[in-house]
């Protein structure tokens, strides 16, 4: 199975991370893609970098969004 193209980097009781992971399940649910979540509270490393800015997209490896999730724009990463 192929690793999934979209990240989220958030933390629990994040409610911008409830609203992102939201918008990621339904791009990738439409667009037949997968996407994998990532605690940040569980890796010191990954705290220090991104406390101020999650939730935090990557998408084929690299930042996308921080804060919000754009769906549109998510879409267009996944398909252009």
């Amino acid at each position: 199975m192929a690793e999934p193209r979209v990240r989220l980097y958030g933390r629990t009781g994040c409610h911008l991370c409830d609203e992102a992971r939201l918008v990621i399940e339904r791009v990738c649910a439409d667009l037949g893609e997968s996407y994998d979540e990532v605690d940040i509270d569980a890796d010191p490393e990954l705290q220090a970098r991104f406390t101020d800015e999650v939730p935090v997209t990557f998408v084929d490896g690299r930042q996308h969004d921080f804060w919000r999730v754009d769906e549109a724009r998510l879409r267009q990463a996944l398909t252009g």
